[in-house]
């Protein structure tokens, strides 16, 4: 028997794309993330001292202590090599907290501007944008790949800084106390360099794959928790666990396999350590007795080989990090660089006091090439009239509404207001006369009076508290446990959709808007928020011109013009009555949806 297939599995890993790629142009990102780090240069340049000064009490600190072990004989001379010895170690802890610091303090600017920056381009994209790409790929832009680009800055490319130059430092310093047993320590260490580039190159590609999986697990248990209530409601708890597993035990097997991996360098590099050590105690010993070499340059050396061995260690995962900072700066600039596709013409004029006339004239519209949404579609609206936009699912009548906003632009046509076509207009100056009232209220984590003040942000608390009362909103507001400054959850969800209707309402009222976009919610609320929410937009219509996809036999009656939309076209128009007495697709419409339910 063939069962169906749990919806909520994921496609395999190779199906979803690659795991994690490497940057494709790191010359060029780069020299563009070099541009955040120019204001910087003061702080740069002390950066270098800091690292140079670092890097040369380091390789002090071994030599005076190698010096101090030669006079022990000499105890005056060993108490003053001592004491310059501590103050040594105590400027080189000293530096490399300031170097931490400054370098952090750089960073944290560095990000906050390219955060700024992402933040703001992605405002000025369209909507068109954001229909293509999933919100989990542009949250991952400005939190994973920006984190990313911290790791590598803030703390390892100083650290790969300072290692090159501790290691170049070290190795002169050695072949300048004693060529034999310098020689001596790099017998050991190509087969250090050659552990850390093979095992390096393994544990990358083991942990780009653990990456790829623990963000398919974080999107399931983002999918999982939004979609919750479909979840209950269809009672597939246990398919989303199971599922969940699925992906949890893969991230368990390639976890335990990264670590396996990642652990093994770090013994191997501890034994070849260990073996340098004897390699120069057995050849030092050697040169001790031949006169050759002293044991203050044998303790010296052996200091030198633990300081050569560190950044050799953390190479793999320096190159790694530095990898994964490049992609995902690439991946923030491919963002940055996006064109937006709707911007003001050079000549655009600021849209002030209007009388509210709107024109369709001749609109063609498609989201995708080759499939028209809407088609010659051409209407005139008077102002102060109500357009009630009537028709079913997908016939495009949220589409007219998104081009009257300007959301997207018309392919052919154009849409006029007062006789100006809306290109010709500033975008932001269009939107302001403008006001919306969608069924899906958007409210955010804010109180009532920051929600409400959205419509115009300059508006005094009075102002906010009258346009709650003009929305039919200010008794249920005055009964929350704070009232106005209560707290709203995500998304409203704390208030019913009728409460968040009519708080969207007072948002649109606060803004005094010209011409009205209203979407009239289908969902069921109580009869008496019902009214006050028809009375609300009822009051609110008044002396406006509006555009209504209606959903209430009321609001259809009382339209001015009623717009049938069938398959992108206006296939009817005329009065309520008017369109009944035609007994066209309008009579079919209403007599299966409204006839008998909404009939007073």
């Amino acid at each position: 028997m063939q069962t169906g297939r749990n919806p909520f599995r994921r496609r395999p890993d190779h199906a979803q794309g690659p795991m994690l790629e490497k940057p494709r142009y790191i010359r060029s990102t780069a020299l563009r993330l070099g541009t955040y780090l120019r204001p910087e240069a003061p702080a740069l340049l002390v950066t270098s001292f800091l690292v140079l000064l670092n890097t040369a009490l380091g390789v002090a600190g071994p030599y005076l202590l190698g010096l101090g072990i030669d006079q022990i004989a000499d105890p005056p001379r060993l108490v003053q090599l001592t004491l310059l010895a501590l103050t040594v170690y105590g400027l080189h802890w000293v530096s490399q907290y300031g170097l931490s610091y400054i370098v952090a303090a750089v960073m944290q600017r560095v990000l906050h501007s390219l955060r700024r920056d992402l933040f703001g381009h992605l405002q000025l994209l369209s909507l068109r944008f954001f229909d293509r790409q999933p919100h989990g790929q542009l949250m991952s832009r400005l939190t994973n790949d920006i984190d990313a680009i911290n790791q590598a800055l803030s703390q390892n490319l100083v650290e790969l800084a300072s290692s090159a130059l501790s290691l170049a430092a070290g190795l002169a310093a050695m072949f300048a106390l004693n060529r034999w047993l310098a020689l001596g320590s790099l017998t050991v260490l190509p087969l250090m360099v050659l552990s850390t580039v093979g095992l390096g190159a393994r544990t990358r590609k083991v942990y780009r794959e653990l990456q790829a999986q623990l963000a398919t697990l974080n999107g399931r248990m983002e999918e999982t928790f939004s979609a919750q209530r479909v979840v209950q409601a269809f009672g597939q708890a246990a398919s989303s666990i199971e599922a969940f597993e699925q992906d949890n035990s893969a991230v368990l097997v390639t976890g335990m396999h990264a670590s396996l991996v990642a652990m093994l360098l770090q013994p191997l590099m501890s034994v070849l350590q260990h073996v340098e050590v004897a390699v120069v105690a057995g050849l030092g010993g050697y040169l001790v007795l031949r006169g050759l070499a002293s044991i203050g340059t044998i303790v010296t050396f052996i200091s030198y080989v633990r300081l050569l061995t560190r950044p050799l260690r953390q190479l793999g995962n320096l190159y790694n990090s530095l990898q994964a900072a490049l992609a995902g700066a690439e991946r923030v600039f491919e963002v940055i660089d996006q064109e937006p596709e709707l911007v003001d013409a050079p000549q655009a004029v600021s849209l002030q006091d209007i009388e509210g006339q709107v024109v369709f004239d001749g609109v063609n519209f498609s989201y995708l090439p080759g499939l028209p949404v809407l088609k010659d579609v051409t209407l005139s609206a008077e102002a102060g009239a109500t357009v009630a936009l009537v028709g079913p699912t997908g016939a495009g009548k949220t589409t007219m509404v998104n081009l009257l906003t300007r959301f997207y632009d018309v392919h052919d046509g154009a849409i006029r207001i007062d006789g100006r076509d809306i290109r010709s207009l500033q975008k932001a100056s269009l939107r302001q006369r403008l006001g919306i009232v969608l069924q899906d209220t958007f409210l955010f984590s804010a109180s009532v009076l920051e929600n409400i003040r959205y419509g115009r942000l300059d508006a005094t608390d009075d102002e906010c508290i009258e346009a709650a009362t003009l929305a039919n909103a200010d008794p249920f507001i005055r009964r929350l446990p704070e009232g106005y400054h209560t707290q709203l959850s995500e998304r409203g969800s704390n208030l019913s959709q009728g409460q968040r209707q009519l708080l969207a309402i007072a948002r649109a009222v606060l803004g005094s808007p010209s011409i009205l976009i209203l979407d009239e919610a289908t969902s069921s609320v109580d009869t008496r928020t019902e009214l006050r929410i028809q009375q609300a937009l009822l009051r609110l219509m008044e002396g406006r011109t509006s555009f209504v996809i209606a959903h209430r036999l009321s609001t259809i009656r009382n339209a001015d013009q009623v717009l049938v939309i069938h398959e992108g076209r206006i296939i009817e128009r005329g009065t309520h009555a008017q369109l009944l007495a035609q007994r066209g697709f309008y009579y079919n419409l209403y007599m299966s949806q409204f006839k008998g339910t909404n009939a007073s």
